[in-house]
């Protein structure tokens, strides 16, 4: 069975993709001073996951060159929406894979970056994720709303189906 919090990381990119339905290129790439543009959210979201699911937990890379162009502390971009979203799909599909192995004694765990164990367990790696992805879409709600855009979301969207559950 899927692990609760791998369903929530699930249901927060289900809402970032929420929020920015609707979103044109020309729209997703404009910034607002001194926020980064949404087109960068999306590919900086994706970079995340590729670099904690994907590289360090599997070995390999679903987008490569992603992180020098979206990555923290990279200078400021305004990528295409739509190559940002191709990113994001190939990202999390791949980070999937291994996402649905966790079980609670593998969430204990550590995963290794440049070959030394990181600081933070699995469980702590995918609560900053889905933290940050929250962070995120709020973010992009206020772009949107400085934009002039309506319809934007107000909140959290159904959670029907993704319902609180002990392990």
């Amino acid at each position: 069975m899927t692990h609760l919090l791998v369903t929530q990381l699930r249901f927060a990119r289900s809402e970032l993709a929420r929020c920015l339905d609707g979103v044109s290129d020309g729209d997703a790439r404009r910034r607002l001073m001194p926020m980064n543009c949404m087109s960068w959210m999306v590919g900086h979201l994706a970079d995340q996951e590729n670099r904690y699911w994907v590289i360090e937990a599997q070995g390999r890379d679903a987008a490569p060159g992603l992180n020098d162009r979206v990555g923290y502390g990279r200078p400021a971009s305004t990528p295409p929406l739509g190559e940002m979203w191709d990113a994001w799909q190939a990202v999390t599909a791949a980070a999937d894979i291994y996402l649905d192995t966790l079980t609670p004694a593998l969430l204990e765990g550590h995963l290794e970056r440049d070959g030394q164990p990181r600081a933070d367990n699995v469980g702590t790696m995918l609560l900053r994720n889905l933290y940050h992805y929250w962070f995120h879409i709020g973010e992009a709600c206020a772009v949107r709303q400085m934009l002039g855009h309506e319809n934007v979301p107000e909140f959290v969207g159904s959670m029907a189906g993704v319902p609180y559950r002990p392990e």
